[in-house]
């Protein structure tokens, strides 16, 4: 009996000691998250807040260790002005070449595909048919020419005749008017002749423009008619061709203006992957209205395309030239940070601290940007690693390659960023998934 009392007696002082201990682990687990959660939002967001009031992700700052980031120098450049379009290759010609006459189609004088020159002998009608009307009308005029004469040598005796008052006048008139019936018969037959010549012309259906022909309609042996809708080849002029492509209507009075002036406009045109340019060529003109439905005109390059890169109905990329800027301070777009209100570069300072300062943009060119103000040539600006700067933040310089006038306006934005001899850089913080490299020793912290 004692044994049980004594079990039963530490048993229950044994209970509320587990659960006062289970009561100290849940209390302090809801205090490290309760405090976690103060840490967050007040100590790591209390203080890096953009320029315009964008909250900033967590970042390195006054008294932590420096970020390494590239920096970039800000230069006086020209930059180009170019205006990106979506085009389509429309060649300068688009001919369906069909028969005139009817009648049996002897041959085929082309292979499919084949380049022919201006008055190349495209197909062959028989032309035995127009050949027989021609003799049939040859023969009739010569009728009539012989009538005509025999008329104009009696009007010449009864002229004679009415001047010595030996036959009446009317006479006289009435073989005037034989005369004349005689010489419409002559006109009319000599107009059955050139009609038969003609027809025999269409027999030989030429081309009418040098050009590339595409796949035959018809076939030799088949009797070819003149509402033959299908027409016997299709042949496209592309040397020269010409690109159809859109701008919106804002740029339509410095167009205009340029055009005016006699200006050469250059135009570029690249393929559908953005990365090889086919042709380069001058703008033609525009169009004399604004489709009302898109707020855009048209606009029509002209191409050589000596080497063919260009084919009819292709979708190509354009970028047109419209001006140069001269002397723009110019930095990498990569350096332009975005707020709720306005546009920032950090500025790095002579003791290696970043600044926050706004900017106002300009023009653009590949990845290179006009900075209208706010920036003085010669400050140094953070163009990679920007993304966890805050203001006044410690900052571990590292030199960024110039970056050169763009081959085509898209050139560099799918690429890593190199180095200045050409090689992959070790670090971009501007890629995603990519791995930092050590944190130096901090340095001394500003006092």
């Amino acid at each position: 009996m004692n044994n049980e009392r004594a079990s039963e007696s530490h048993s229950t002082t044994t209970q509320p000691r587990k659960k006062s201990g289970a009561l100290w682990i849940v209390g302090g687990t809801v205090f490290l998250i309760l405090g976690s959660i103060w840490w967050v939002n007040h100590v790591n967001t209390s203080d890096q807040q953009g320029p315009g009031g964008g909250r900033r992700k967590f970042g390195f700052g006054p008294g932590g260790g420096a970020m390494p980031v590239l920096v970039t120098t800000a230069k006086v450049a020209n930059l180009n002005v170019y205006l990106p379009a979506l085009g389509t290759v429309v060649p300068s010609a688009n001919i369906t070449l069909r028969t005139q006459v009817s009648g049996q189609l002897l041959s085929v004088n082309f292979k499919e595909g084949q380049f022919v020159n201006k008055g190349d002998l495209i197909a062959l009608i028989d032309t035995r048919p127009y050949e027989n009307t021609l003799h049939q009308a040859e023969g009739q005029l010569l009728q009539a020419k012989s009538q005509l004469k025999e008329a104009q040598l009696d009007l010449e005796r009864y002229q004679a005749l009415a001047k010595q008052d030996s036959i009446a006048k009317q006479q006289v008139d009435a073989q005037q008017a034989l005369v004349n019936q005689y010489s419409g018969l002559v006109q009319a037959d000599q107009a059955l002749i050139d009609s038969a010549k003609l027809n025999i012309t269409y027999c030989h259906i030429t081309a009418p423009v040098s050009g590339r022909v595409g796949l035959r309609q018809v076939d030799a042996g088949n009797y070819v008619t003149v509402n033959d809708t299908n027409g016997i080849v299709a042949l496209t002029q592309v040397k020269p061709i010409t690109v159809v492509f859109t701008l919106p209507e804002d740029y339509v009075s410095k167009v205009s203006a340029r055009l005016r002036s006699g200006d050469q406009i250059p135009v570029e045109a690249f393929d559908r992957t953005l990365t090889n340019k086919l042709a380069t060529g001058t703008l033609e003109n525009i169009d004399n209205q604004i489709d009302t439905t898109t707020g855009t005109f048209k606009l029509r390059a002209v191409f050589s395309n000596e080497d063919d890169s260009l084919y009819p109905n292709q979708f190509v990329n354009v970028r047109m030239l419209l001006d140069t800027e001269s002397q723009d301070i110019v930095i990498p777009t990569s350096s332009i940070e975005r707020s709720q209100t306005s546009n920032y570069v950090y500025v790095v300072n002579e003791d290696n601290t970043a600044s926050a300062r706004p900017v106002t943009l300009g023009s653009t060119e590949g990845e290179r940007v006009a900075i209208t103000s706010g920036l003085k040539v010669g400050e140094r600006v953070v163009s990679d690693g920007a993304d966890k700067l805050r203001d006044g933040a410690m900052v571990l310089v590292q030199a960024a390659p110039d970056i050169p006038a763009p081959a085509s306006p898209w050139a560099g934005k799918r690429g890593r960023r190199k180095n200045a001899d050409g090689s992959p850089s070790k670090w971009s913080p501007s890629e995603k998934g990519s791995q930092r490299p050590e944190r130096p020793s901090s340095p001394s912290k500003p006092e």
